[in-house]
């Protein structure tokens, strides 16, 4: 195979989907619109968080960081996805391609440690109720958020510089954005290294938070059936139910996309499902804790009152 100097590649093709081009224009108007949900959906979430001092809790200081992660992760391809699919050149600068590469890696990653977080908080919250205040403390509980924005970052960091490091022997990417693993078909080199590192930050950012939050519920679950009354159950249920359905839609999503049987219809499949991955999760995320939450419900109310009595 002959080998290009990877600066002779200074702008990449995204050809993904190019086998629908007629549903191009229903895809640029669903995105559309599900992207301005997810900007307006996330940062009520974040504002109403900060304006109400009920909110002032580890739960919702957890749940902004995801709100914020959310628009970032979305803000990194959505945009230029728009825009390629009423473009007849649907490109990317190299450079553009390298950053919208770290940030989705960083924000996917960050995202999935700060979910397995957010169990180990409803862990606390429902199995050691008395020490709650205690354990999670202010200190803790940005500490645990730092963390989970440098894990996502150092990862990404990886990743991204390995990848952009190769030479290429084309620049036409079979994919709707610059995701690793559709950019590295494209390597003329060995890229067994980049195999290996995707690996080990796999079990650090999907197993290892996976597991966290398997065993955290098992716990959770075990403490609920422990509790007398009906009632009783049905209220430490809803505490963290919310958070399950997020757990339970986006690694339902990972799991149907990397596990399902492989076809020739399969890339197209795929990319829908990326696509559903991208954008209707970020969306459903906010919807999600708004909708079954007490507490979010009632500081709606109560800002919704403010206003109205300042007009």
């Amino acid at each position: 195979m002959e080998r290009h100097n990877k600066t002779s590649v200074t702008i990449f093709f995204l050809h993904g989907l190019a086998d629908y081009p007629v549903f191009y224009f229903v895809f640029f108007f669903l995105c559309l619109i599900m992207y301005i949900v997810i900007l307006v959906g996330n940062s009520f979430l974040i504002t109403i968080s900060i304006l109400d001092s009920r909110l002032h809790t580890p739960m919702y200081f957890f749940l902004s960081n995801l709100s914020f992660v959310d628009i970032c992760y979305t803000s990194a391809s959505v945009p230029l996805l728009l825009v390629n699919f009423l473009s007849e050149e649907k490109s990317i600068s190299f450079v553009g391609c390298g950053l919208q590469m770290f940030f989705s890696f960083a924000m996917g990653a960050t995202e999935c440690v700060l979910l397995s977080v957010m169990a180990f908080d409803r862990y606390v919250a429902i199995c050691k109720p008395l020490r709650y205040s205690i354990i999670m403390s202010k200190i803790l509980s940005v500490n645990l958020v730092t963390s989970c924005w440098m894990a996502g970052g150092l990862a990404s960091i990886v990743q991204t510089t390995l990848t952009m490091r190769l030479s290429f022997c084309g620049n036409v990417i079979d994919y709707l954005t610059c995701e690793i693993l559709a950019v590295l078909k494209l390597a003329c080199e060995d890229i067994s290294l980049n195999v290996i590192m995707i690996l080990i930050s796999n079990v650090f950012i999907i197993v290892i938070p996976v597991a966290f939050i398997f065993i955290s519920y098992l716990f959770i679950l075990f403490t609920i059936l422990r509790i007398n009354s009906v009632e009783g159950r049905k209220k430490a249920f809803s505490t963290c139910s919310s958070h399950l359905t997020v757990v339970i839609m986006l690694y339902g999503t990972l799991l149907f996309m990397y596990m399902k049987p492989k076809s020739k219809d399969s890339h197209a499949t795929d990319e829908l499902i990326a696509l559903f991955y991208a954008v209707v999760i970020p969306m459903l995320n906010p919807i999600i804790y708004s909708l079954r939450n007490k507490d979010v419900k009632a500081a709606v109310i109560k800002l919704s009152k403010k206003i109205s009595q300042r007009t």
